[in-house]
C-alpha cells in the first residue's frame, strides 16, 4: 500500500486521491481554497469566487472517454452526477431515428454538466472514503527533497511542506495545473527544468450562461452545436438542470472582440449564428454576465529529458502535464486518464526512476497524440480567423467529411469516435469504407463549397458596433456565496485509446 500526496483539489486532484483510495492506497489532498464544492450548484457555480481556477466558470464537456472512466471506476460518482442533473446525450441521436447499434457505440455518449457537478460528486465520494484526508486552506508551499542517487538525477521528492508542517509520502502528484507553482519549487530544489512545448492559440472566448424555462429541459436537436465562419464562431454547451452556455470565439487580434463583453452586443451576435439563435429563441433566462477568457495556449510539460527524469518521487496529472485549449473539450478526459493510471501503478516502486520514466512514456503514448491533434486543429482555426480566409484546399476535404457525417450514420460514427477519444483520426478517417462514403458524397456534389454559417464581416461589424436602444440589459449580478464553514477533513504514435497502464 502506498501513501499518495496530491497537490490541488481540482478535477484531476480529486480523481487521483479517490481512485488511489479505491485501489487500496491512502491519500492526502492539499488545496489552497478554504472550502469544498457543495450541492448548491447555482450558488457555488455563479457565486464562488475562484481566481486560481478561472476555467471553473467556463463551459465543460465530458466526452465518452471521461464518462467511461467514471462509469467503470467510479460508478457512485457517475450516479451522483446524474442525480444532480447531469444529462447523457448520444452522438447518434443527431438522426431522427438512431442507427442500429454497433460495438463501441456505448462509448459515444457525452455527459452534459457544469464542472461544479463533477467536482461536487467527487467531493461527496471522498467524504465517505476512509483512506483519504483533504486539507482545505493548506496550500503546498514547498517540496521536501533528498539528493538524487546519480549525477543525472539531482533531486528526489519525499513529500510536501505547508505552513502547518511537512508531510511525507511515497509519491507526490502534481495536480495543481499551470498556476500551481510546482515547476518553480522544483527549480528551487535544484532540478533541471521540465521540457515544455507551447503553442499559442490566438483565440478569445466569450461565454454567457442561460436557463431554459421550466418544462423545456431538452434543447433543440439541431442545428449543430458549433458553427463558424472565416473570422468568428459560436458554440452551445448544454449542461445540467436546463442550464446551457453560449460561447462566441474570435481571434485575439480582432478589434471587435472587446464589444462582446456587453451583454446586449453578445446576445445580438450570438443570435446571428444558427446554434445561438435556436437556443436563445426558447425564452432562455440569462444567469450571468459575459465571461471572457483569452491568452490560452496548448502546453505540454515533461519531467523527463534526454538525460532521463529530472526528478523522482513526483509525477504530474491534468493540466500539469498537458493543458489543451477547450475547442475539442479534451481536458477532463485526459486528466481522468492520468489519475487512473497513477492509481493503477503507484504500487510499483513509486519513488524510482523507472516509475518516473514509465509515467512519462505512458503519457507520451496516450496523451501526447491528442495534444498534437488539438494543436493542429487550433492552428487551422487560428489561421482562418486571423486571415479571414475561409476554408480552402485540404480544409474542403475535412469540411466535406464533417458535412457528410450529418447525413451518413457511418461517417458520423467515425467522427464521433474521434471526438470522444475512442479512436485516433489517422485511423478512423483512413478507414476505406469511410473514405469511399465521403468520396461518393463529394462526387454527388461537384460544386460543393464548405458552408460557413453566421454573419459576413460587414454584418458582424454592424452587430458589434454597440448596444441598440432597447437591447436586453445585463443580467443582475449573482451575489457572492454566503460564508460557508470550512469543510471538515475527509476521513483518514497513435494514442492508446484504452488508456490502460
Amino acid at each position: 500500500m502506498a501513501h499518495v500526496l496530491v497537490i490541488g483539489a481540482g478535477v484531476g486532484g480529486l480523481a487521483t486521491a479517490l481512485l488511489a483510495a479505491r485501489h487500496g492506497h491512502t491519500a492526502e489532498l492539499f488545496e489552497r481554497d478554504t472550502r469544498a464544492p457543495g450541492t448548491a450548484l447555482d450558488r457555488d457555480f455563479f457565486g464562488w469566487r475562484r481566481p486560481t481556477v478561472p476555467q471553473a466558470v467556463q463551459p465543460h464537456v465530458l466526452l465518452g472517454a471521461a464518462r467511461t472512466v467514471l462509469r467503470d471506476e467510479l460508478p457512485d460518482v457517475y450516479a451522483e452526477m446524474l442525480a444532480l442533473g447531469a444529462r447523457e446525450r448520444h452522438e447518434l441521436d443527431w438522426f431522427e431515428v438512431r442507427p442500429p447499434t454497433l460495438p463501441g457505440d456505448e462509448d459515444l455518449v457525452m455527459l452534459q454538466a457544469r464542472r461544479i457537478v463533477l467536482e461536487s460528486a467527487l467531493t461527496t465520494a471522498l467524504r465517505a472514503e476512509a483512506g483519504v484526508v483533504v486539507r482545505y486552506g493548506e496550500p503546498v508551499t514547498g517540496l521536501t527533497t533528498l539528493p538524487g542517487p546519480t549525477e543525472a538525477l539531482e533531486v528526489h521528492v519525499t513529500g510536501v511542506a505547508t505552513e502547518a508542517g511537512s508531510y511525507e509520502g511515497d509519491l507526490v502528484v502534481d495536480a495543481g495545473g499551470r498556476r500551481g507553482g510546482v515547476e518553480r519549487r522544483l527549480a528551487e530544489a535544484g532540478c533541471r527544468p521540465p521540457v515544455v512545448e507551447r503553442h499559442r492559440t490566438g483565440l478569445a472566448y466569450f461565454c454567457r450562461w442561460y436557463r431554459l424555462p421550466e418544462g423545456t429541459d431538452e434543447g433543440p436537436r439541431r442545428p449543430w452545436a458549433v458553427t463558424g465562419g472565416a473570422f468568428a464562431g459560436c458554440a452551445v454547451f448544454p449542461a445540467d438542470n436546463r442550464v446551457f452556455a453560449v460561447t462566441l470565439f474570435v481571434h485575439t487580434s480582432d478589434a471587435t472582440r472587446s464589444a462582446l463583453r456587453d451583454p446586449a452586443v453578445f446576445e445580438r451576435a450570438a443570435r446571428a449564428f444558427p446554434p445561438g439563435a435556436a437556443w436563445l429563441a426558447r425564452g432562455a433566462e440569462p444567469l450571468s454576465d459575459v465571461r471572457a477568457t483569452a491568452s490560452l495556449d496548448n502546453r505540454w510539460s515533461a519531467l523527463v529529458d534526454e538525460r532521463g527524469p529530472v526528478v523522482t518521487g513526483l509525477v504530474p496529472v491534468g493540466d500539469s502535464i498537458t493543458h489543451t485549449n477547450p475547442t475539442l473539450g479534451q481536458g477532463t478526459s485526459l486528466a481522468l486518464w492520468a489519475a487512473r493510471r497513477v492509481a493503477r501503478t503507484v504500487h510499483r516502486d513509486p519513488g524510482s526512476a523507472r516509475f518516473a520514466v514509465g509515467h512519462h512514456d505512458w503519457a507520451v503514448r496516450t496523451l501526447k497524440p491528442w495534444f498534437d491533434f488539438q494543436v493542429v486543429a487550433d492552428a487551422a482555426i487560428g489561421e482562418r480567423f486571423a486571415t479571414r480566409a475561409g476554408r480552402t484546399g485540404t480544409a474542403r476535404e475535412v469540411a466535406a467529411l464533417f458535412d457528410c457525417a450529418l447525413e451518413d450514420p457511418a461517417v458520423m460514427r467515425a467522427r464521433a469516435r474521434v471526438r470522444h477519444l475512442a479512436e485516433p483520426p489517422e485511423r478512423a478517417y483512413a478507414d476505406p469504407e469511410i473514405k469511399a462514403r465521403v468520396a461518393r458524397w463529394l462526387a454527388a456534389r461537384p460544386d460543393y463549397v464548405p458552408h460557413e454559417a453566421g454573419p459576413d464581416r460587414a454584418a458582424w461589424e454592424k452587430l458589434t458596433a454597440g448596444p441598440e436602444r432597447g437591447a436586453q440589459p445585463a443580467a443582475p449580478p449573482v451575489p457572492e456565496a454566503p460564508a460557508v464553514p470550512e469543510a471538515p477533513p475527509v476521513p483518514a504514435a497513435g494514442p492508446s485509446t484504452s488508456a490502460r497502464s
